[in-house]
């Protein structure tokens, strides 16, 4: 029988490094721009502000460089919504139709808005929280741009998910449902709410919350698939769960390799070392240097020799 102790502890070390909002919030432009797989769709590059953040069909996708420029390798074809956001201007939302590639300029206009000046403030300490402490400061801030703006339906979220960061799950589940006063059909809400009731433990409602953020997004819903596949693989269906995450995987087009993690976490318990071999190979080849890179090569080799069907002995 395979010794397992070092699988095990990668999946450990998962738990404490990566938090599921990952997909939307963590993302490292750099790395998304030399990933040089074939994608399905031409590149695009957006000319705007420094430092802005950009989504794709709410996806975060990156932010853009000192020059304002961020250049993006994995589009698909068809019509998508092209989000842009720094601080200090009013956010712009405008459509990417079909064909339109190559560089795209998003001018943004200044803004004065008090509320989404404070909400901005509020999503920049919330992406950089380390502890307690500062999350609190976050979560003060946002709370400050829902007294200027009360229906504020984003701040509602960006709250909800720092309670989340802090156990406070009732408050949690309460500015999600404030959201969805706001804003009725909401994916990122119910996809949060999903998130919540996971880490409070009510499986099947966070069952029921995922599925509705999908739902609601129309299928497109990558932060929901993987709440899915986590709650999917906790109950012991790993192959639900593998459907998930390769569906989350083709929304991304590979730009959160992380997930490839969880997928060859999710073929080891299914049993099936090949599976898990490649994808964890394809993790390496995303990102060679990513926190989980050593934990992971020094398990591929004990893997290879499984999938070889050769049995290794216990030490």
């Amino acid at each position: 029988m395979r010794n397992c102790w070092n699988s095990e502890s990668l999946v450990r070390m998962f738990a404490m490094l990566v938090v599921l909002p990952f997909i939307q919030h963590h993302t490292n432009a750099q790395t998304r721009t030399r990933h040089t797989a074939a994608s399905t769709g031409a590149a695009i590059t957006i000319s705007t502000e420094s430092n802005a953040i950009v989504w794709i069909d709410e996806i975060r996708r990156g932010v853009s460089d000192a020059s304002g420029r961020l250049t993006l390798t994995k589009v698909s074809a068809g019509r998508h919504i092209l989000r842009v956001r720094a601080n200090g201007f009013k956010e712009s939302t405008i459509p990417l139709l079909p064909g339109r590639r190559g560089n795209i300029v998003v001018r943004l206009m200044r803004t004065t808005d008090e509320a989404e000046l404070t909400f901005q403030e509020g999503e920049t300490a919330r992406e950089q929280a380390k502890d307690d402490e500062s999350r609190r400061k976050a979560s003060e801030l946002y709370r400050r741009a829902l007294k200027i703006r009360p229906a504020f339906a984003a701040a509602h979220v960006g709250l909800a998910r720092v309670l989340l960061d802090l156990n406070e799950y009732q408050e949690a589940l309460a500015e999600i449902d404030a959201a969805r006063r706001a804003r009725a059909i909401y994916p990122e809400a119910s996809a949060v709410e999903g998130r919540i009731y996971r880490e409070a433990a009510f499986t099947q409602e966070a069952i029921r919350s995922f599925r509705r953020a999908i739902s609601e997004a129309r299928g497109f819903q990558p932060e929901a698939h993987v709440g899915l596949a986590r709650v999917l693989e906790e109950k012991g269906q790993y192959t639900e769960a593998i459907d998930e995450y390769r569906t989350a995987l083709q929304q991304l087009s590979d730009s959160e390799p992380v997930i490839y993690q969880l997928l060859g976490a999710a073929y080891e318990k299914l049993q099936k070392p090949k599976e898990a071999v490649a994808a964890y190979e394809k993790y390496l080849e995303l990102a060679p240097d990513g926190s989980l890179a050593p934990a992971i090569r020094s398990i591929l080799e004990q893997l290879r020799r499984e999938a070889e069907g050769r049995e290794i002995i216990p030490e």
